[in-house]
């Protein structure tokens, strides 16, 4: 995705230089912002054969993207049946944001002590640039700066922590988007969070980042299945952020 512009890139057609590789993950690009924007809603039937045609491409960069999008959760496919896009579940939002509570305090514990004043300037870089996109028609840009922001506080952990991370924040990123649209002031409440967090890095404090951090998640999480659940009893969330509190509430 054209994160500057905040569109969607251009897929190549077949038989371009590019690489399969490469080729499949402009394809997969593509599916994800027609995933995230609602131009493929939830539910939707996604027929591979259809959508080769709509991009231009074969059937294999279009297999590669498929097994991307289900890997990220945004699609379910089984052999015997046509892949659909996910419908929002309430025990899967309850999950992703538990195990991301757990994985990420974990990982920002470990990576406090090692920040640079340069990396917490370009945490202070990407909070403005989402305070100045808030609001606006540049959603995709204001989710890089978000992106961005929270990669800086978990980068001194190790390779298979970081893939598990980045792999929670693709998936979260859908739940992020609809909290956006059903909560009005989230973003308001979500800088909240990100200052706070922002301030317990600068003071070297590692417990009460992982605190700030858990309570961040917690609210946008409880937030979201309140409005799409309210009978959901959102076990994994309060539990991940009960263990990083000590039981104290958000």
């Amino acid at each position: 995705m054209d994160r500057s512009s905040g569109t969607a890139p251009e897929v190549s057609p077949a038989g371009d230089a590019a690489s399969g590789r490469r080729l499949a993950l402009d394809v997969h690009e593509r599916l994800r912002a027609m995933i995230l924007n609602g131009e493929l809603a939830p539910g939707s039937v996604v027929p591979q054969a259809e959508m080769a045609r709509r991009l231009g491409v074969s059937r294999t960069p279009m297999r590669e993207a498929f097994r991307l999008l289900q890997e990220e959760g945004l699609i379910s496919s089984r052999p015997d049946q046509r892949a659909r896009v996910r419908t929002v579940d309430a025990e899967d939002v309850d999950e992703l944001f538990g195990a991301r509570i757990m994985l990420e305090t974990l990982a920002v514990k470990v990576t406090t002590s090692t920040l640079t004043t340069e990396d917490l300037d370009r945490m202070e870089a990407a909070l403005q640039r989402m305070r100045a996109l808030s609001g606006g028609e540049d959603v995709d840009a204001w989710h890089a700066a978000h992106k961005e922001f929270h990669r800086i506080p978990t980068q001194a952990v190790g390779e298979h922590l970081e893939r598990m991370l980045a792999s929670l924040a693709e998936q979260s990123e859908r739940y992020v988007r609809l909290g956006q649209l059903g909560l009005p002031g989230s973003c308001s409440r979500s800088d909240e969070g990100h200052e706070a967090l922002l301030a317990a890095l600068r003071a070297k404090d590692p417990a009460l980042a992982a605190r700030v951090l858990a309570g961040h998640f917690a609210r946008g999480a409880l937030g979201l299945l309140a409005d799409i659940a309210p009978e959901y009893e959102p076990r994994a969330t309060r539990t991940g952020l009960a263990t990083v509190v000590g039981g104290l509430g958000v």
